[in-house]
């Protein structure tokens, strides 16, 4: 069968506030329609258990944390019916591309028994393994999305969430696979670093309408120090783990609550600026996804930064809360057909590459 697909996506990204599940018309190719999303939110006690796993590679805590992104997918994805097919993401807890590659967690194999319907998952796998970065894995989709938005002329989707990363489409393409439609890359930390300190010094997951950043001055002598770091003279792509900038805390120790979060959110706008000078041709727009777009003090300094409009994905009727999990509800797809998720201009692997495993309930194991 080759016409669309209803699938329903999950994603529980590094902001680790819960699970967002979405669901796509998808052939594959072309985006039919936007269906239903839901969202199911992490308790403080679920965070505690993930965020105790983050950077480990095996061992209890590891486990422990699989078993609650199962379930906790589990139960956010039977609230759907009439679906077809499951792109699961699962939890990434360490990401080393050029190293011990990467880990998503959560059982993909256990979840198609639970839902008694085929997922796909552990997508970066097979990318890290052919010399990719694993990341980012939306662009395909973006792709897609500018062909929905009917767009002419290059832009950028920048997703800004734990990591930000920014994905240049040129749609005068036909296929995202092709030499010079897509770019992406992580930009650099993005929500991470604030939710953390927020979290250490206030007790606030995040930093709300950007009240606290409001409020403060910027240190530029640390804004440089965060500029000079090696990630920012490295050509893209490239990716990092939500960890990987941890010292940029360090850097802002000495300073008020309300300095330090000014910084640091400056810090996420600067590297995206930083990144910006990659694109092939200036874009028309940038349109920005994920939660660091209901910041209006990191919005403010986005707008400042770039030489073009910043607009959230709301202003061409794209939803950005859901807009990873209806990605990996299109990649979903895209596996199931042979079809590539991955190139040389996205994660710089060496060819196309369609990562995935699909579980079907009719097996005990991954077919």
């Amino acid at each position: 069968m080759q016409g669309p697909i209803r699938a329903l996506g999950a994603m529980s990204g590094t902001s680790m506030d819960g699970v967002d599940a979405a669901v796509v018309e998808t052939d594959g190719h072309q985006i039919f329609s936007f269906g239903e999303t839901g969202y199911r939110a992490y308790s403080e006690a679920e965070r505690a258990v993930i965020r105790a796993a983050l950077g480990q590679w095996q061992g209890a805590d590891v486990e422990v944390a699989g078993e609650l992104v199962t379930v906790a997918h589990a139960e956010a994805l039977s609230e759907f019916e009439e679906v077809d097919l499951i792109g699961f993401h699962g939890q990434t807890l360490a990401h080393e591309p050029r190293g011990r590659g990467t880990l998503q967690v959560g059982d993909g194999v256990g979840l198609a028994q639970a839902l008694g319907l085929p997922v796909v998952w552990d997508f970066r796998s097979d990318d890290v393994a052919l010399g990719g970065e694993g990341a980012p894995l939306a662009p395909f989709f973006h792709f897609a999305c500018a062909k929905w938005i009917d767009a002419r002329e290059p832009l950028c989707f920048l997703n800004l969430g734990g990591v930000g990363n920014l994905t240049y489409v040129d749609p005068s393409f036909d296929g995202p696979e092709a030499p010079g439609a897509l770019l992406a890359f992580d930009t650099g930390p993005a929500n991470a670093p604030v939710d953390d300190l927020m979290q250490a010094r206030l007790g606030q997951p995040m930093d709300r309408d950007g009240a606290v950043a409001r409020g403060g001055t910027v240190e530029t002598g640390a804004l440089e120090l965060f500029l000079a770091e090696p990630f920012f003279a490295r050509m893209p792509p490239k990716s990092l783990d939500r960890n990987d900038f941890a010292e940029m805390v360090r850097l802002v120790q000495e300073l008020s609550d309300a300095d330090a979060v000014a910084t640091l959110t400056a810090m996420c706008a600067a590297g995206v600026a930083q990144g910006m000078q990659h694109c092939p041709k200036p874009p028309a727009r940038v349109l920005v996804t994920g939660g660091g777009r209901h910041n209006p003090v990191l919005m403010e300094m986005l707008r400042v930064s770039l030489d073009c409009p910043v607009e959230p994905v709301e202003a061409v009727g794209l939803d950005g809360d859901m807009l990873e999990a209806q990605a990996f509800a299109y990649l979903a797809v895209r596996v199931a057909r042979g079809l590539p998720t991955s190139c040389p201009g996205t994660t710089g692997v060496q060819a196309l590459v369609g990562g995935g495993i699909v579980s079907r309930v009719s097996v005990d194991k991954a077919s």
